[in-house]
């Protein structure tokens, strides 16, 4: 039995309290900028697609495959990120994977240049690198705000996963604006950039201490917990099916509604926007209202809209809006599940919890793609797929109102044992 609850619920110092407050806003705010560009450059792949599609003659299961490729690192990669964090810090771990995060990006270009699939799929997957800042944020955020404030504080920092709208919306104009080149060049020295003010401007909180211990022993601690696998779980349902819509949606627009690169990707980016502002939003409702109220809305709301989505709805305004709705479920959901590590996992392991769950959101992500592209190729409609992302939601509703029912039974913190 781990007491997660009461070591996140004291105070992480004393006296030195207030000093800690000071600069804390500045700090969240470059956490929020390094998170952005990062999910940007995660990102470049999905926006450009359709024309890898449409160059090297990919079929629907392979242009799957290389638009889901880069999530696998972004999210198996948090795990170890997260759990360096809780050693080095926030502010050395954002600079080197901001900065090294470039690399990648460039040699992405050099396959698209070549017309590689199979460099494409290499260098995609190094491009994970650029995911795994996620689990950098969390605990250095944490360190700087108060229990009764994290909520919102990581609700904010999580809206740096508008850094894909960023990209659905930039990364096709920016080709058709600059070239292909131009486009992967510009993103990588904008990462260098960044790293560079990160660097220079950036610190950790003077309450945050290194945790030393060895990672192995800190993950297997981690694991112990309970709250580590219950989130881990419905994150991997609702960030899963933001990061899963970000990355195979101008595929799907393109696929039903023969949208072109750039106006899918303007979708895309509205779907975006609409996630990045509900994730804040369900922080804060969940500081109030509880985080297992949150994610009941989130869940429903996303199973209801799956089955609107597989109705196909005519364009523009029927089917924007559903799609917006959507977003608007899964953003919810995912301010809401950080409310609760946030709140529930012990300060010492916050980094090495927020990596294992970051990381099962990302891999939440991986599949739908591949299976939308499988269920397509074999059926001629995404009906199904979708019909499996309305099952899993329901699931997922399922266990957080069993979660929420022993806690009222109990007396105590559903995410807790």
């Amino acid at each position: 039995m781990v007491s997660g609850a009461s070591e996140t619920a004291r105070p992480d110092a004393g006296p030195p309290q207030p000093a800690a407050l000071v600069g804390r806003g500045r700090n969240l705010g470059l956490a929020l900028l390094a998170f952005t560009v990062t999910f940007w450059a995660w990102n470049i792949i999905g926006p450009l697609g359709v024309r890898y599609a449409d160059e090297l003659g990919l079929d629907a299961t392979q242009l799957s495959l290389l638009v889901a490729t880069p999530v696998i690192v972004g999210s198996l990669g948090r795990i170890v990120t997260g759990a360096l964090t809780d050693r080095f810090g926030g502010r050395l771990m954002f600079t080197v994977l901001t900065a090294s995060s470039s690399i990648p990006v460039l040699l992405v270009m050099l396959a698209g240049q070549l017309g590689s699939y199979a460099l494409l799929i290499a260098f995609g997957f190094l491009l994970g690198i650029a995911g795994t800042t996620f689990a950098v944020g969390i605990p250095f955020v944490n360190a700087w705000y108060d229990p009764s404030r994290r909520g919102f504080a990581t609700g904010l920092f999580g809206a740096g996963m508008g850094g894909t709208a960023l990209s659905s919306f930039f990364t096709p104009r920016f080709v058709q604006w600059f070239g292909y080149d131009a486009t992967h060049w510009i993103i990588a020295i904008a990462l260098l950039v960044v790293a560079a003010v990160v660097w220079v401007f950036m610190r950790d909180a003077p309450t945050w201490k290194p945790n030393t211990d060895k990672v192995m022993p800190k993950l297997a601690a981690a694991s112990k917990l309970a709250v580590t696998w219950q989130m881990a779980f419905l994150y991997a349902v609702t960030f899963g099916g933001f990061v899963a819509f970000s990355t195979y949606l101008p595929t799907y627009l393109n696929t039903v509604y023969s949208y072109d690169l750039v106006d899918a990707g303007a979708r895309t980016a509205g779907f975006a926007i609409a996630a990045v502002i509900a994730r804040p939003v369900g922080g804060v409702l969940s500081d109030r209202l509880g985080p297992a109220r949150v994610l009941m809305v989130s869940l429903a709301g996303a199973a209801v809209m799956a089955v609107v989505i597989a109705l196909v709805p005519p364009p523009e305004l029927l089917a924007g809006t559903s799609f917006v709705l959507m977003a608007g479920f899964l953003g919810l959901g995912t301010g809401a599940v950080f409310t609760w590590v946030a709140q529930r996992a012990p300060a010492a392991r916050v980094g090495t919890v927020t990596g294992i769950v970051g990381a099962a959101g990302g891999l939440g992500g991986y599949f739908p793609p591949l299976v939308m592209g499988a269920t397509y190729g074999i059926t001629g409609s995404y009906a199904l797929g979708l019909s499996l992302l309305c099952v899993t939601a329901l699931a997922a509703l399922a266990f957080t109102v069993l979660l929420s029912r022993r806690s009222a039974r109990e007396g105590t913190p559903p995410a807790v044992e």
